[in-house]
């Protein structure tokens, strides 16, 4: 099975990216997912994340409050590892999981939509990486609508990861989603025929 890292920077379009394989009939693997399973409700590393942050993490619903969290550790670095020290050894259990049950299943092409693939130097754990790319005034726009951020909280966000060009260095492929969502398919379907040939 082709194994694909899939990575952009803060609202560049992953989720969408990862929709339109899926709509392909091709698998996407979602760190986020995986790392909101690695903390749900009951499970060890729910109790880590509280026993290190604290009961103020816990959200009325009694799951982790991703915003109260993200407050703290946007803020901080030395919290933002310890968070990571919790959450991705747990998170790389769980992808290594659904990884060999692709495998198993005969999948020929699956994706790992991953944040900080190059942050976290991830890119030789894959057959190829892609990146998906926005320019940051519209990465900026996007996070402002979809999450209601000032700007002093998306420069924390963006702050997190790589500077673009970095990015750009590593990936085998990028794709601009700077256009219509039909330049956006097109450029999909592309990129899958390159990786299958």
């Amino acid at each position: 099975m082709k194994w694909v890292g899939l990575t952009g920077g803060i609202a560049s379009g992953k989720s969408t990216v990862s929709k339109i394989l899926r709509d392909l009939g091709y698998p996407v693997i979602d760190a986020d997912i995986l790392a909101r399973q690695a903390v749900a409700r009951g499970s060890q590393g729910y109790r880590d994340v509280i026993n290190h942050f604290g009961p103020g993490v816990i959200g009325p619903d009694g799951e982790i409050n991703r915003s109260a969290l993200g407050a703290i550790v946007f803020s901080d670095e030395v919290k933002r590892r310890a968070l990571e020290a919790i959450v991705h050894p747990k998170v790389q259990e769980l992808q290594n999981k659904q990884r060999r049950e692709l495998e198993q299943s005969g999948q020929a092409l699956a994706f790992y939509d991953v944040p900080l693939l190059f942050e976290k130097n991830l890119q030789d754990h894959f057959d190829a990486t892609v990146l998906i790319y926005a320019p940051e005034a519209l990465q900026r726009q996007r996070i402002e609508k979809r999450d209601g951020l000032d700007d002093a909280s998306i420069d924390q966000r963006l702050g997190t990861q790589w500077p673009i060009d970095d990015k750009l260095e590593k990936a085998n492929y990028v794709i601009k989603n700077e256009g219509s969502l039909a330049d956006l398919k097109t450029a999909i379907k592309k990129l899958v025929n390159d990786l299958m040939s």
